[in-house]
């Protein structure tokens, strides 16, 4: 993962970490770095974290605990390019993040392409709590549907319950406040690719920090120890 490099793992996987879990911008970590002897330019550090952290997250994947089968599904709003773009997430009855999905429009198949990855990767759910929103309800009646026509195992597949409740669905807007206040001091994304890599490497980090991954509560590892892990 690291071959090649002019600069050491650690140095490269210090940088990553702290861009993704604290709020300090890049040019705060070519600072920080300066203060430690170690001259890496913010641009190198912006492209560490472009590269690393989808790599990162596909290995945390791996290790990833089964989520529970009630999700709340919800988006909320982050900036690209001084545009409002939409980032679609969900959380499961325990608070464990079940999947993300960024996008440019807020519209049924954007909310389609979503649940699609989210079912792909955990099946189906007993249960998904919305708030009123009718398209992310229109979202999931087609694909339950389509699932349902899709199985092959011959089983009596019962439809997923819907529940729009703005009430049931604060505990995922209270989620969100997590990777709103990382964001925050970005200041906004340039591109899509970018936006989609350093998302998903916070989303990551804040996984990790509910203890997501398995075997990860026994044995109590701090998230420095994860992240030497996921990339060992």
């Amino acid at each position: 993962m690291f071959k090649g490099r002019q600069f050491d793992r650690s140095v490269i996987l210090l940088c990553v970490r702290w861009y993704l879990a604290y709020s300090l911008s890049l040019r705060n970590l070519e600072e920080m770095m300066a203060e430690r002897g170690v001259a890496v330019d913010h641009a190198t550090i912006h492209r560490w974290t472009i590269h690393y952290a989808p790599l990162l997250l596909e290995q945390f994947n791996r290790r990833k605990r089964p989520v529970t089968g009630r999700w709340h599904l919800d988006e909320t709003y982050i900036k690209m390019r001084g545009q409002w773009m939409y980032l679609y997430r969900a959380i499961d009855s325990n608070g464990d993040t079940v999947e993300f999905w960024f996008s440019e429009r807020r519209n049924v198949a954007a909310a389609k392409r979503f649940l699609r990855k989210a079912l792909n990767r955990h099946g189906r759910p007993e249960r998904i709590v919305i708030d009123g929103s009718q398209t992310n309800r229109e979202a999931i009646l087609s694909c339950d549907t389509t699932d349902r026509l899709q199985d092959r195992s011959r089983l009596q597949l019962k439809p997923i319950r819907i529940r729009q409740s703005q009430y049931l669905n604060n505990r995922i807007e209270q989620d969100h406040r997590a990777v709103k206040r990382r964001v925050r001091p970005m200041l906004g994304f340039k591109s899509m690719n970018s936006a989609q890599a350093i998302l998903g490497g916070i989303e990551m980090v804040h996984m990790i920090r509910k203890g997501q991954a398995k075997c990860v509560r026994a044995a109590l590892l701090s998230l420095a120890e994860q992240f030497e892990r996921l990339a060992a």
